[in-house]
């Protein structure tokens, strides 16, 4: 997943960036600043208790134009990190519950958030993302059900529990999914895991490996 959007900032502050962000080749306009996340992820430890196995790990880009007063590019690198847990449903086993991680540079210029997912609440960081989880399945009919909070990072952070249908042997299936997402050394961590409503347990599941993440890892 690429993004690109162009942030609007106060024009003729070029200089004080050159300052903050001491990098000639982005104020002179000849090449991007770029950023790298530092990657999140649940422990080995809940990933053995939950069932849940790593299915990928990637990097890629987000490429930014903001305005000075001149157009200059901005490049961060994404960590995406994904597990899935092999379930069983109506006697039938399939890759059924995901656990996404995915960290972001929460980067700034001259306090304006240049991150494009940094303005976004949990329900557009949901559509953002929600492809993240499973390709082969589309969720369908949204609704947020409910919030609450888990001690994350030595934190108390809100997390939301959305539900949604998908196509399950020609019939539809109820899915939950709980996201959440807030800001940690430098980066925007978003945590999302979805898996069949019926199954109670996989909530629980999901909780714990939210609060097992470690960043960084």
């Amino acid at each position: 997943m690429t993004y690109s959007r162009r942030r609007l900032l106060a024009a003729g502050a070029t200089g004080t960036l050159a300052l903050t962000a001491g990098c000639l080749d982005f104020v002179r306009g000849t090449g991007p600043l770029e950023l790298e996340a530092q990657r999140v992820a649940p422990t080995d430890e809940a990933l053995a208790e939950t069932g849940y196995e790593e299915s990928e790990i990637t990097d890629r880009s987000i490429d930014e134009t903001i305005e000075l007063g001149v157009e200059r590019d901005v490049r961060a690198t994404v960590w995406t990190s994904i597990y899935s847990k092999t379930v069983d449903y109506q006697g039938h086993e399939y890759e059924g519950s995901s656990f996404v991680a995915v960290s972001i540079p929460d980067y700034s210029v001259l306090g304006y958030s240049a991150n494009p997912v940094g303005n976004m609440d949990n329900e557009e960081l949901l559509e953002e993302f929600l492809d993240e989880l499973d390709d082969d399945h589309s969720v369908e009919n949204i609704t947020h059900q409910e919030s609450f909070s888990l001690d994350i990072l030595e934190e108390s952070r809100d997390v939301d529990v959305f539900e949604g249908e998908t196509e399950f042997r020609g019939e539809l299936l109820d899915i939950e999914i709980t996201l959440t997402s807030f800001s940690h050394e430098d980066d925007i961590l978003v945590l999302i895991g979805t898996y069949p409503a019926p199954l109670a347990e996989e909530s629980a599941n999901t909780e714990l490996l939210m609060e097992s993440v470690e960043h960084p890892v």
